[in-house]
């Protein structure tokens, strides 16, 4: 029975590596194929199918692409030529895929900035894009109104709705565009190597940095979750995540596009509407990311928990406490986990469903992939060297940095930051000979003996105290399985004359949670190094509009009472968590608390 079971692992893994693999092995960096001729080719052969449907209203492939090409040649009227950029800037809305698709055509880059910003990482965004032209729509263009007089060039914005002063009405500009595609001469001498567009990062401990996606990264996400899904022409994929992220606006339109299927466009998550809508419109995948499980098994039942087709769930971030439980509770026969990120060249699928595990690369596979564990120094932050200045791999169980090795195959390249000074920092060179050059993924990992990764903590995240690595993805996964525990957000905090950072736990609870019951688990269930020392009651955490935990004000404000208003707690050594005063407070800074 278990050679049975190994063998139709294998059989699954092989099956989803071949299916990938066909459909990105004929992406090449020199090719005149862009990602806009991929997906001319998709609406050639399903023109009539539907393509897109976002609140009630659905639009063909030949409709979805006529409203692209009027988007084509409202840029070519305004004299805007292959490699300048214009901002998008706005929520999911029905055009929002046609608009960068269609300024593709005519070799103009698209900054897809979050609609969530404003203020300073708003400017800061549109900024670093270059871009001269920016589109919103009602909802962003006040947003926009309260920075543009600081940006550092004029930027003509361009409205989908009424236009007032100095904004143009870009519904009424697009009425006299033409609705053929433009002539493919425009881009003529363009590779897949020129940029097609900037994705920006989450900006979790800083600003967003912006990722320069060539056509063949891009080509690379589409056509790689076109195979990887097993996605048909049947097949229709409910996206509520954000269109400016790559796994929403790239992976999930990708699966449905480029293979005759539709896509459920959603303005914004919404965990009560979730599964209703699902089923309503007969989704049969959906995309997820970051804690959207989460906060979907947390949700009361419904009785569209179960009445839906939905055949598979394909993401990245799923937590492994969540993953078993969103797959029962709600029938989803198979989960597609998979590891990359927006700026590298690292990427892996967990293609049969071992819970936890973020991809996979067996040993006996090993020089088909790119990826390798290093051994990394947590207080350095650095990986470590052996006497010889070459890197040391991980074994089997060891934590360590993953690194993807740069080449110049699709796959291997490494198209990095705008700022060229950002891009370099990723690279770690002479890794494990004389010249060669690795992507920084800055996450640290570990693997089995099967060639299963599992994710532990982002490098700057995981801290040391008392002498030893504390993983905070790992403490949070422990803390959540508490009961009355919804959400856990751990971090590392600075106390005077200790060794390292103390853990502190910023946890959302409910009417099921009971202090001393947590102490309980928290002392039972992690070892003494690892147990938050310091706790914060919070109505809610933030996070980005991809779901991952914001930690930098957490981190700033430390377990101060004077500036926390939020209920505070220690451990005690001998009473457990207690409440913290500023009398406590000031006695943990003059060093009269045992921690």
């Amino acid at each position: 029975m278990r050679l049975k079971a190994q063998l139709e692992r294998e059989w699954r893994f092989l099956k989803g590596l071949n299916r990938t693999l066909k459909r990105v092995k004929t992406i090449a960096p020199d090719s005149p194929n862009l990602l806009c001729d991929d997906l001319q080719a998709a609406v050639t052969a399903w023109r009539d199918r539907p393509a897109l449907t976002f609140e009630g209203k659905t639009i063909s492939y030949g409709e979805m692409d006529a409203i692209a090409n009027r988007y084509a040649h409202w840029a070519k009227s305004l004299n805007l030529r292959r490699g300048q950029t214009v901002a998008l800037f706005m929520p999911n809305r029905l055009e929002y895929f046609p608009i960068w698709y269609g300024l593709s055509k005519v070799g103009v880059i698209t900054a897809l900035i979050n609609n969530q910003l404003a203020g300073a990482p708003l400017l800061h965004c549109l900024n670093i894009s270059g871009a001269s032209h920016v589109i919103v729509d009602a909802e962003t263009s006040p947003v926009f109104e309260g920075v543009k007089s600081q940006t550092e060039r004029h930027m003509q914005q361009w409205v989908l709705g009424a236009a007032h002063g100095d904004q143009r009405d870009l519904v009424q500009a697009l009425k006299s565009c033409s609705q053929l595609p433009p002539d493919r001469s425009v881009r003529e001498d363009m590779t897949a190597r020129d940029t097609c567009l900037f994705i920006y990062t989450s900006g979790t401990t800083g600003l967003p940095k912006a990722a320069r996606i060539t056509h063949l990264r891009a080509q690379l996400y589409m056509r790689g979750f076109a195979g990887s899904t097993g996605a048909t022409d049947k097949d229709r994929v409910y996206v509520t995540l954000p269109l400016y992220h790559a796994t929403g606006g790239l992976c999930g339109l990708g699966a449905a596009l480029l293979n005759g299927g539709s896509a459920v466009i959603r303005k914004k998550f919404s965990a009560s509407h979730f599964w209703e809508e699902v089923a309503a419109e007969g989704c049969t995948m959906f995309v997820y990311i970051g804690e959207l499980g989460r906060y979907l098994v947390n949700g009361p039942p419904g009785a569209a928990d179960t009445a839906h087709k939905v055949r598979l769930a394909f993401g990245n971030g799923l937590r492994a406490d969540v993953w078993a439980e969103l797959q029962q509770r709600f029938h989803i026969p198979e989960v597609l986990e998979f590891y990359g990120s927006t700026e590298g060249n690292v990427s892996m699928f967990n293609f049969d469903g071992r819970v936890g595990a973020i991809g996979r690369a067996p040993k006996w596979l090993r020089n088909r992939f790119n990826i390798r564990l290093v051994q990394f120094d947590v207080e350095a932050e650095a990986p470590v060297r052996s006497v010889s200045g070459f890197c040391v791999e991980c074994g089997p169980g060891q934590i360590g940095e993953c690194l993807g090795k740069i080449g110049g195959d699709a796959r291997s390249e490494y198209s990095g930051y705008v700022d060229k000074a950002a891009s370099d920092k990723k690279i770690l060179r002479d890794v494990f000979e004389k010249g060669d050059a690795w992507f920084r993924t800055g996450d640290l990992m570990k693997t089995d003996i099967d060639g299963y990764f599992y994710f532990v903590d982002r490098i700057g995240d995981t801290f040391r105290w008392k002498g030893e690595n504390v993983s905070t993805s790992e403490v949070a996964e422990r803390l959540s399985a508490v009961p009355g525990v919804a959400e856990a957000n751990i971090y590392g905090v600075e106390v005077p004359e200790t060794d390292g950072k103390a853990g502190m736990a910023g946890l959302v609870v409910d009417e099921a949670f009971d202090l001393k019951a947590f102490g309980d688990h928290v002392a039972r269930e992690l070892p003494p190094y690892a147990q938050p020392v310091f706790l914060r009651l919070l109505p809610a955490i933030e996070t980005t509009g991809t779901f991952k935990y914001r930690k930098l004000d957490l981190v700033a404000d430390g377990f101060d009472p004077g500036r926390i208003k939020n209920p505070l707690f220690y451990k005690d050594p001998t009473k457990g968590y207690v409440k913290l005063t500023k009398a406590g407070y000031a006695k943990i800074l003059a060093g009269g608390v045992k921690l």
